[in-house]
C-alpha cells in the first residue's frame, strides 16, 4: 500500500467522536448534522450506559452536558458549538484534516 492510499484510508476510519446519551435530542441533531457533512462514522460514548465515562467527559471538556464532539484531537464542543461552526463554514474543513 503507498503513503497516499494509506493516508486515504486512514482518513475514512472514524476521527469524530461523540459524549452522548439515548436519549438526547441534541445529539440526535449533532449526529444527522455530522453525516450531512459526509462523516460515515461516529464513535459515541453513551454516558448513561457506562457512568464512569462521564467524569472522563468532564474532565476532558470541562462540561457537564451532552453531546461534546471531538473532531480529531479538537474539542469542538455541544451542538450549539457544533452548528455554529457549520455556519460559519469551519466544519466541513476541519472533518478533511482528519
Amino acid at each position: 500500500m503507498s503513503a497516499v492510499q494509506m493516508t486515504n484510508a486512514t482518513q475514512t476510519e472514524s476521527k469524530v467522536v461523540m459524549y452522548s446519551t439515548t436519549v438526547c435530542p441534541y445529539c440526535q441533531m449533532a449526529e444527522r448534522l455530522l453525516k450531512a457533512r459526509g462523516v460515515e462514522h461516529i464513535e459515541k460514548i453513551l454516558i448513561d450506559r457506562e457512568p464512569g465515562r462521564r467524569e472522563e467527559m468532564m474532565t476532558r471538556t470541562g462540561r457537564r452536558t451532552v453531546p461534546q464532539v471531538f473532531i480529531g484531537q479538537q474539542h469542538v464542543g455541544g451542538f450549539d458549538d457544533l452548528s455554529a461552526l457549520d455556519r460559519q463554514g469551519g466544519l466541513v474543513p476541519l472533518l478533511q484534516t482528519v
